[in-house]
């Protein structure tokens, strides 16, 4: 590692050739000023200083690197972007406003009218609005798919398709799908595959290494952890990043130098905290499998998970967001949900609080009636994104609720 710098550069990625995720999550993106200080400063300024007119006009023209604007240059977006990078395996990163504008500004980026996407149903539920409603208007045709019916991509993949896009493992039913099929399917086509790899985070699984052309995340959720910023990350190559930063600088859906710092210094406890994730997950769905008041846990995790086995193959851990049907119906699933006391009701995932939710009613309520039965978004369904509390704790929280519907 050098010990050295005197000036606003992050240190190279050479210096961390070979090492693991772990470090990557600490060492990674790091930036150094002539002030040498330990801990990553942050840059909270709109735009920065030229030494002449000609040195602003070379930096404006791309004949000199270096920041300019904060829209598109700032020290603390590029440390974070640097790290996400070399711990996605990718060759560079554009961080946007939202992990929403980091969809959008993919598709707004590698799409034009006419284009055709194929994407999976179980995706986030305003992930489906943006694709059928919002991108439909300018002309680019999406069809949905179940995640884990290779035939289904297989006879919706046309000569338009532009891209294929998954969550895996999906939200909230946890399916896991075949990325490399997926990925083969896509190239046969000479489209591109992208992964929103927001569940595992580059901790529990890489997709680049399956075959992903670009991975995308909502920051907001595990890279924070702690539920203080939204933000986004898109992760590729070098060509195709150009396009989406191309994109972000014209249109402006920036992440914030201090929204940057935040990540950056989330990643560093990433790896401990998915492992935490993971641990309590797996406890709280086994224990919820065996409750008879529960139908159904949605889990890959666990040994009945039809796509176990793939699980085991393509992630580390299972992570840590879990979703079971109660007996009964929506009266029943808000009871369980309105019975706990230690567990947010809250919609977002990803914390290290324990969070509960009503997908039919929140996080996809914008769905249709029959885009819901598609993508088995019932009545009776409850998401749990598993926090780092103590297990029993947990337990004994959601037991308020299903022993009252024993009773």
């Amino acid at each position: 590692m050098t010990r050295v710098r005197d000036e606003h550069v992050l240190i190279p990625e050479s210096d961390l050739e070979g090492v693991s995720v772990d470090t990557l999550a600490v060492r990674a993106g790091q930036i150094r000023t002539d002030q040498l200080e330990h801990s990553d400063a942050i840059f909270p300024t709109s735009s920065f200083v030229y030494g002449s007119a000609a040195q602003a006009a070379a930096r404006f023209g791309g004949d000199e690197p270096g920041n300019i604007y904060s829209r598109f240059t700032n020290p603390s977006v590029q440390a974070f972007e640097a790290r996400i990078a070399a711990m996605e395996g990718g060759e560079r990163a554009v961080a946007t406003a939202s992990g929403m504008a980091a969809i959008l500004s993919t598709c707004m980026a590698l799409l034009q009218q006419g284009d055709h996407v194929v994407c999976s149903r179980g995706v986030f539920g305003t992930t489906n609005v943006l694709f059928q409603k919002f991108l439909a208007k300018f002309g680019v045709e999406t069809t949905f798919v179940s995640l884990t019916d290779l035939d289904a991509w297989k006879a919706a993949v046309s000569d338009s398709t532009r891209l294929l896009f998954i969550e895996t493992p999906s939200n909230p039913l946890s399916e896991v799908a075949d990325m490399q099929a997926l990925a083969d399917l896509a190239h046969q086509h000479d489209a591109l595959f992208v992964v929103d790899n927001c569940f595992c985070t580059p901790v529990l699984q890489r997709p680049f290494e399956f075959g992903a052309d670009i991975v995308v995340h909502s920051a907001t959720k595990y890279l924070d952890g702690q539920g203080r910023c939204i933000g986004g990350v898109v992760v590729g190559p070098n060509k195709l990043m150009d396009d989406v930063y191309g994109f972000l600088r014209s249109a402006g859906p920036t992440m914030s130098p201090f929204n940057a710092w935040v990540f950056h210094k989330g990643l560093e406890t990433l790896p401990i905290r998915m492992r935490a994730h993971c641990e309590n997950a797996l406890e709280l769905a086994r224990w919820l499998e065996a409750r008879p008041e529960v139908e159904r846990v949605y889990y890959s995790g666990l040994e009945s998970h039809p796509q176990h086995e793939l699980a085991k193959k393509q992630q580390s851990g299972f992570g840590g967001v879990l979703a079971f049907q109660v007996r009964g119906g929506r009266e029943a699933a808000w009871s369980v949900i309105d019975a706990t006391q230690i567990i947010s009701i809250t919609a977002n995932l990803g914390d290290v609080k324990t969070t509960i939710t009503h997908p039919e009613t929140t996080t996809h309520g914008r769905l249709s009636a029959e885009d819901k039965v598609s993508a088995g978004i019932t009545e009776n369904l409850i998401r749990v994104s598993v926090g780092i509390e103590a297990i029993d704790d947990l337990k004994a929280d959601l037991a308020r609720g299903l022993d009252a519907l024993a009773r």
